[in-house]
């Protein structure tokens, strides 16, 4: 991954001397390689106000609107105690897994709130090639993802507790060198493997149960864990 960063100006300082400083090398974008074990996606503010029936509205949002974190141009501030700056984030490489970590919970000076916003994202058929920079898109063949796990927090944040999806993946058979007729051999599971059943769980405690796909999609998603499809996978889809 990419990231830019460029230092900000106090924001009370006059016009002029901001312009001055801004000129100075301190004050210039820098970009530095990094590597990541999860991207973590910021949700907008949740609302303050009630509707006309007295309730808290909860917001929703699309899971590709707080992916734009990473498509090398969104800007975002941060903050520290004594400066401020701007970043912007580019992938340079998608793996075979990606973990998404939706910040939902914020510490202030007094306690820790939740932000209750519903992302609307697909089950499966999530590309992300856009979010790569131009001159390693060509080196990704692969980069349609499709949702395995997801994590969901219930409740206040110190009272709250968690449910689990899980896919019970299907495994695709390797395909082996080409037969006689110029079809690929496909090489069947070992007797005795495991064969996933491409059904959703849901697993809370020591409780497992059935769950339709729809429904994952109403929930509060904390973590997601997305697998990458093979070119196997693919032609499977494409196929069914």
């Amino acid at each position: 991954m990419r990231i830019f960063t460029k230092k900000l100006p106090h924001p009370d300082l006059p016009a002029e001397e901001k312009a001055q400083l801004l000129q100075n090398s301190e004050y210039q974008e820098r970009m530095v390689e990094s590597t990541f074990l999860y991207l973590t996606l910021d949700l907008p503010t949740a609302p303050l106000y009630k509707d006309e029936k007295e309730q808290l509205i909860i917001p929703q949002v699309p899971l590709f609107s707080i992916l734009a974190k990473f498509n090398g141009s969104t800007e975002k501030e941060y903050k520290t105690y004594k400066e401020n700056f701007l970043k912007r984030f580019q992938l340079t490489r998608l793996p075979p897994y990606l973990i998404f970590c939706i910040k939902r919970f914020t510490k202030n000076n007094f306690f820790v709130e939740k932000n209750p916003t519903i992302v609307n994202f697909p089950i499966t058929n999530v590309d992300l090639r856009e979010y790569l920079s131009e001159e390693v898109q060509a080196a990704h063949s692969h980069t349609t993802y499709d949702l395995i796990a997801n994590i969901v927090h219930d409740g206040k944040p110190s009272e709250g507790s968690y449910r689990i999806h899980v896919l019970h993946h299907v495994s695709v058979p390797s395909r082996g060198a080409a037969g006689a007729a110029g079809t690929p051999r496909v090489t069947p599971a070992p007797p005795g493997s495991w064969q996933g059943t491409g059904k959703w769980y849901e697993l809370q405690d020591l409780q497992v149960t059935d769950i339709l796909p729809q429904m994952i999609t109403l929930s509060e998603a904390y973590i997601q864990i997305w697998k990458r499809r093979e070119e196997d996978e693919t032609n499977q889809q494409q196929g069914a």
